[in-house]
């Protein structure tokens, strides 16, 4: 590519660029692309669509120059739910360019790259500002309640102190007796870190200490505290300003469900239907990777929607009403659900979710995990984010992880460990599977550098590249996640070892760790452009990577590096800029026209001007 990042034309789904983040089906909108001088003389600029799979032009004028750059807009018409649309830039030397959210390409490019407009219901107005902590209850804090609880059989009772087991035999069995109250007795902690979403993994009962295997969905496991329990913390949370999502497994039940107990061997039982069965005798049936312990669901049962998704009397509506006043849903496996072989109901059960969490409390916020490239089931209609690794996660620890790293669970690397990425390298992953997102489902997607399910990203980080990691993380778009223990500097070699209890007695001596997380998750809270703004890439080079995040009111330059580097941001970074954070080397970056040396890893952020562009007419 012949153009510098900082010289190519851009455009996004920001308010800078788009008059209307929620269009209406037939309704107009404006588009604006930004096309620096430094591109070349531009003749022409024209927008492309494809309604009805039919291609469509339309022509953009210019409207603002800045100094360094032509602002041109066009007007398009929102034919389809999902409406794709590009621009085709002709020079003055007869040279044409496409711009798509996979960037500026020579030749045609593919619909599935085109910027993407959704008219279906947009998420809660809330959900870009989160800043989410990821709880295990069973590890997360342990209340003097648990202490009087009776233990059931599955359960193996560990101290508080015992190291996590890491025996395949014992892992999900070892019980720690965390619980519901627990949390709340700590939530003086999450205030202070200043998280403001708590994502509870499951609460219902189960055999296993991640209870993923549902036993019921009709109440909270005794163990956590009970209904009780899950109300108080709600409660408890909504009164700082916390908002909690929960954990459903749309996918699958446990073996011990209420459900597959009625219906296994059971021919002809109301709930026969529920179950994927490989057998006229109900005996063998399908489960999630081939686990005995957890059978799939058939989503084609119409009585299984109603007790689970569909309604007011549905599982998914329940806990979102009173007493419980659950905010939301994370769906585990979403990407699995509803497909198996030659069926694919997934369109249809996430929309039902959707639609039932409206009918309940429209605003509420319906995340869903999907492990690879989840575009394809995130155009708006009913995810509003997703919980996945493809376009920010992997792509971080590759560059800032020692390479050859282990890397399991949801990271699903190539042959288990990482890869030795450049900065160019994660900026192009990144982009690659962030492009087919429209633009706000991006702003709602999980920015996680690990979670319950994988390694802790401090066991693979190169020297002094954690800072920089929590700092992207907080300033890329997406909604940040703090996985519990992060903050402590907790380690963890898999996904079930990352799932040490929280050791409480270590807050003063954690405090060094605990202080950078509170100073960067401040940083996002304070300046809603990291919520909300588009963002601009200005460097991605081996070893730096340099991006803007822009909005009329105001511009956060980002800049984070992996080892010592040599940035040219020329016009971009004013000597008269003004530091608002620095981390790692921060402290010592030397900044002279435009010129950035780095000293190692870094992450540093300049406030500049907001960006000042007539309003849309």
């Amino acid at each position: 590519m012949p153009h510098p990042l900082a010289d190519r034309p851009h455009h996004d789904g920001s308010p800078l660029y788009l008059s209307d983040p929620a269009p209406t089906l037939g309704g107009q909108v404006r588009v604006r692309v930004r096309v620096p001088h430094a591109f070349g003389e531009v003749v022409s600029v024209r927008t492309r669509s494809n309604p009805d799979r039919e291609p469509r032009f339309t022509s953009a004028q210019p409207v603002h120059d800045d100094g360094r750059a032509v602002w041109w807009e066009a007007e398009l018409e929102v034919e389809n739910p999902v409406h794709g649309y590009r621009f085709l830039l002709e020079l003055a030397d007869g040279a044409t360019w496409w711009l798509t959210s996979a960037g500026l390409s020579h030749v045609e490019t593919r619909d599935i790259d085109d910027f993407r407009l959704s008219t279906h219901t947009p998420p809660p107005a809330w959900g870009a500002d989160s800043v989410m902590y990821q709880i295990f209850p069973d590890r997360f804090a342990r209340s003097a309640a648990a202490d009087a609880r009776e233990l059931p059989d599955w359960a193996e009772p560990a101290a508080w102190s015992d190291p996590v087991d890491q025996d395949r035999r014992h892992t999900a069995v070892q019980f720690y007796g965390g619980d519901l109250p627990g949390v709340v007795e700590h939530l003086d902690h999450l205030e202070a870190l200043g998280v403001n979403l708590l994502y509870l993994t499951p609460v219902f009962p189960a055999r296993s200490n991640h209870r993923y295997d549902a036993l019921s969905f009709d109440h909270v496991d005794p163990l956590l505290g009970g209904d009780e329990a899950l109300v108080a913390l709600v409660e408890a949370a909504h009164a700082r300003g916390m908002r909690v999502i929960g954990d459903l497994t749309s996918n699958h039940s446990g073996d011990g469900h209420e459900w597959f107990r009625a219906s296994h061997r059971n021919p002809g039982a109301p709930e026969s239907g529920f179950y994927l069965w490989l057998d006229e005798h109900q005996e063998t049936y399908v489960s999630w990777l081939g686990v005995p312990s957890l059978p799939k669901f058939d989503w084609r049962a119409v009585e299984l929607r109603r007790r689970f998704i569909d309604g007011p009397d549905s599982v998914v509506a329940k806990w979102l009403g009173a007493p419980f006043d659950l905010d939301g849903w994370r769906i585990d496996v979403a990407n699995m659900t509803g497909r198996w072989r030659d069926e694919d109901l997934n369109e249809e059960v996430r929309r039902t979710i959707r639609r039932t969490m409206e009918s309940v409390d429209a605003d509420t916020l319906l995340l869903g995990e999907s492990t690879n490239d989840a575009a394809a089931d995130f155009p708006g209609d009913a995810w509003h984010g997703a919980m996945t690794y493809a376009n920010f996660t992997r792509p971080l620890w590759n560059w800032l992880s020692v390479p050859g790293s282990p890397a399991g669970g949801g990271l699903g690397m190539t042959l288990g460990r990482t890869a030795d990425y450049s900065g160019r390298d994660f900026y192009a992953a990144h982009r690659e599977f962030a492009a087919a997102f429209p633009w706000r489902s991006r702003l709602h997607t999980m920015n996680a550098l690990d979670t319950h399910d994988t390694p802790r990203f401090r066991n693979s980080a190169r020297e002094g590249c954690v800072p920089v990691a929590v700092g992207l993380a907080m300033t890329m778009p997406g909604i940040p996640v703090v996985w519990a223990g992060d903050e402590f500097g907790l380690t963890g070699d898999d996904g079930e070892h990352s799932r040490t209890p929280l050791p409480w007695d270590r807050l003063e001596e954690s405090a060094e760790t605990i202080g950078l997380y509170r100073r960067l998750i401040g940083l996002r809270r304070d300046h809603p452009v990291l919520s909300r703004g588009g963002i601009r890439w200005l460097v991605a080079e081996d070893d730096a990577v340099a991006f803007v995040r822009e909005s009329a009111e105001e511009c956060l330059l980002v800049v984070a590096s992996r080892a010592i580097a040599l940035l040219e941001l020329g016009e971009e970074l004013p000597d008269d800029a003004e530091v608002i954070a620095a981390e790692a080397g921060g402290l010592s970056v030397a900044a002279s026209e435009g010129r950035l040396a780095l000293p190692g890893p870094t992450f540093a952020v300049w406030r500049l001007p907001g960006v000042a562009v007539p309003a849309f007419g």
